[in-house]
């Protein structure tokens, strides 16, 4: 098998992607959407991980990840459970049929994932709410050829719709919809320190529903 496969390495230049950490027994995933090859020699790539989630600390304390690209077969289920649960509430993979771990010892996704890559973090950038993580790429293994999941085809086929506008003049409360995930908040304006409680995004991802 080629461990740093090209084609692989194609795949992280979109998409929404599961991201995977390990810090002592417990495992930990969740859905990041920016994810990057920088450079060649040495081979590199970039993630972006909210400061909120337990595999941003997992992956700030041990340096090492993996990131499982998924495909347009991935049901919303699988978004839901590592996009809009907690790591510190639940176990991620507990109901995972299969735990396939890569050479640095951390799980991958094999199901809806199209290939992986691994990382060992040797820079962080502090962006406020996220942080950068830096990393050597160490695998790029292909699992299938099948299409990897753009926004795109996340909001037009697989994202729920969002909840039915009050009616007018039923609450006088104006809604406002995060553009990733279909949350809705009500209020006249959404806080400027906001985050979603699903997938943790930020004020700048809402809108108001018309």
């Amino acid at each position: 098998m080629n461990t740093l496969n090209p084609d692989a390495l194609a795949k992280i230049s979109y998409g929404l992607y599961v991201l995977t950490a390990r810090e002592g027994d417990k495992d930990n995933g969740c859905i990041v959407n920016v994810a990057n090859q920088l450079t060649d020699t040495p081979l590199q790539m970039m993630i972006s991980v909210n400061k909120q989630n337990l595999t941003h600390d997992m992956i700030l304390h041990t340096g090492l990840f993996n990131v499982s690209m998924l495909t347009e077969h991935t049901p919303m289920k699988v978004i839901e459970h590592f996009g809009f649960q907690s790591g510190r509430d639940v176990n991620k993979f507990e109901q995972c049929e299969v735990e396939m771990r890569s050479a640095n010892g951390l799980l991958y996704i094999p199901n809806y994932t199209n290939a992986y890559i691994s990382g060992k973090v040797n820079q962080t950038v502090d962006l406020g709410t996220h942080t950068l993580f830096i990393a050597q790429i160490s695998e790029a293994v292909m699992l299938r050829n099948d299409p990897s999941l753009t926004y795109a085809y996340y909001h037009q086929h697989i994202k729920p719709k969002p909840a039915i506008p009050a009616q007018s003049g039923s609450t006088g409360t104006t809604r406002w919809v995060c553009q990733t995930c279909g949350y809705v908040y009500e209020g006249d304006e959404v806080p400027d320190d906001f985050v979603c409680p699903w997938c943790k995004h930020g004020k700048v991802d809402f809108v108001k529903v018309e």
